[in-house]
């Protein structure tokens, strides 16, 4: 879906900045133009990016330890 008609992002656009390393609205903001003509996407793409980051986390916290894990 569109997210971002000035600029052309879409919500999968902005999953994969986050997926590529973004970990802030800002750094998806810069790295996908989101939100720098007119402004009126900030909201979809900020829910967006929580929502992608929310989801990451916790995707990574139910990976579980190897068994050789110790917390020395």
């Amino acid at each position: 879906m569109y997210v971002c008609l000035c600029t052309g992002v879409t919500d999968g656009k902005i999953r994969d900045a986050i997926y590529e390393g973004c970990c802030s609205y800002r750094e998806v903001r810069q790295a996908t133009g989101v939100a720098s003509q007119c402004g009126k996407c900030a909201c979809l793409a900020k829910q967006v990016v929580r929502e992608t980051l929310a989801e990451l986390q916790l995707s990574q916290a139910a990976i579980p330890y190897p068994a050789e894990f110790s917390a020395a």
